[in-house]
């Protein structure tokens, strides 16, 4: 047990101690004046005290009396223990029981009209997920972190908004160009997709990692990395890719590369108007079992006073039933 203001305890010890002293003070004094001052004589005095019953009564009166004694120099010090605040400490490890997945969407020219559609079909994944970790990752020529893994869930709402109404083109640079366009070429999917395979924390704990890619795979320019070798990068690190395709089954050719890099994984690719896309989202990733993640161990300071009171209650009630027994 801890005590959060120490120096009250010994505050009440002094008081109880000096209570003490001038009590033995007051008493040495008040039998030497009564040894010194004329008695009234009593008759056969001594055969009263030898009495068994007398003896009794001033056995009781006396045990009585160092009893309350003994309960009111008790209650003061355990009232001091009350007033120095009791705490108790318990060394805790946050530990959060979830997935992690990170939100990869091109922002490129050719998606500009469905990157609204695909935000609002992200904040629907939203409502469906409970407790996993979601980051968002926007790509076009170069690659930009809007947001790490975070379960915050208010936050990620704000900055999918903040992404979905930069496609108002009413600011100047509009959010998704800025970072965005810092290399030659458009839509680099290969690149994009690896960056957001890079973008997973502990990458030495075991954890269910998935990626969801929305691009029609239209690229234009020479990226480092291929759609394959991103797919296979992803595979590696135990990271299933999602794909959401706003053109699949109309242009086949590029459809079937996307949906192989993402089976590739272990993951699986959607039309993004297909209806049942969220919900088979959703199953997907909570298909994989959450893993913990353990924080920094904290130690957490809680007021401890109950079992004091409980104490101090039947103390007080000690003392006013002696009190009352003995007629004072």
């Amino acid at each position: 047990m801890a005590l959060e203001n120490g120096w009250i305890v010994i505050a009440a010890v002094a008081v109880v101690l000096a209570a003490i002293a001038v009590g033995i003070t007051i008493g040495l004094r008040r039998s030497a004046r009564e040894r010194a001052a004329a008695s009234a004589p009593i008759a056969r005095a001594e055969r009263l005290r030898a009495l068994p019953s007398f003896r009794r009564a001033v056995n009781r009166r006396t045990t009585a009396l160092a009893g309350i004694l003994a309960l009111g120099l008790a209650a003061a010090v355990v009232s001091g223990i009350v007033a120095a605040r009791p705490m108790s400490s318990q060394t805790i490890q946050p530990v959060t029981t979830s997935r992690d997945i990170m939100l990869c969407l091109d922002v490129s020219g050719s998606m500009s009209d469905v990157d609204v559609e695909v935000l609002t079909v992200f904040e629907e994944l939203l409502d469906g997920f409970k407790g996993e970790r979601i980051g968002l990752t926007i790509f076009n020529s170069s690659p930009v972190q809007v947001f790490p893994l975070t379960d915050d869930y208010e936050f990620i709402r704000t900055h999918l908004e903040s992404i979905r109404s930069s496609f108002d083109y009413l600011d100047d640079i509009p959010e998704h160009w800025v970072g965005t366009l810092n290399g030659p070429g458009a839509s680099l999917i290969g690149d994009g997709l690896a960056s957001c395979a890079m973008r997973f924390d502990h990458v030495d704990d075991e954890r269910s990692r998935s990626i969801i890619l929305a691009t029609d795979n239209e690229l234009a320019g020479a990226s480092i990395v291929t759609l394959e070798e991103a797919a296979a990068f992803a595979a590696s690190a135990g990271i299933r890719v999602f794909a959401l395709n706003p053109v699949q089954g109309v242009d086949t050719a590029i459809s079937e590369e996307l949906i192989a890099a993402a089976r590739s994984t272990g993951g699986e690719a959607y039309g993004l108007r297909d209806t049942t896309t969220v919900g088979d989202i959703i199953a997907d990733v909570q298909k994989q079992d959450a893993t913990e993640l353990r924080g920094q161990a904290q130690v957490v300071r809680t007021d401890a006073p109950n079992v004091w009171i409980a104490v101090l209650l039947v103390l007080i009630l000690g003392f006013v039933a002696l009190m009352w027994r003995v007629r004072l």
